[in-house]
């Protein structure tokens, strides 16, 4: 099997290819959520996309999700809330989090920010306790940032 930085750099190629010379954002986001799950197999990987005061579900895999997530609320609002991306290794650990699904046991959140401002997050989830660290973080941040020149 491969390593995990390698399946990284495999993955950054194919979205590359995937996002060139397509400009809807809802089209990228279907296909980067698509490659990142199939590259790794995750329980949920996903697009949340800020839609006035909260939260709103966009392209996905995986089983079903939360619609709409509050400003603050859970990992996800909690990322938005302050700006920045946040792993966590166990989320019956976090304080607030919100069980879309039941199988889901870690969870690294990314922010999209335009301007200054968070317009979408990239939300994986995994049916392992601590699955994610910064290697993940580092290459999906490398991802989202070709995606979202």
């Amino acid at each position: 099997m491969k390593n995990k930085e390698t399946r990284y750099q495999e993955l950054l190629t194919e979205v590359e290819g995937l996002v060139t010379g397509e400009n809807d954002e809802i089209a990228n986001m279907a296909n980067i959520a698509a490659a990142i799950y199939a590259k790794f197999g995750f329980h949920w990987v996903g697009f949340y996309r800020v839609v006035g005061e909260e939260l709103v579900l966009g392209p996905f895999q995986g089983p079903v999700a939360c619609t709409r997530i509050a400003f603050g609320r859970g990992v996800c609002g909690t990322a938005w809330k302050e700006a920045r991306t946040l792993i966590v290794p166990d989320v019956d650990q976090f304080p607030g989090h919100i069980a879309c699904s039941a199988l889901s046991r870690s969870e690294i959140v990314i922010p999209i920010a335009r301007a200054g401002a968070v317009v979408a997050e990239l939300d994986i989830d995994s049916a392992e306790r601590d699955t994610f660290d910064a290697v993940d973080e580092v290459w999906l941040t490398r991802i989202l940032a070709a995606a979202y020149k």
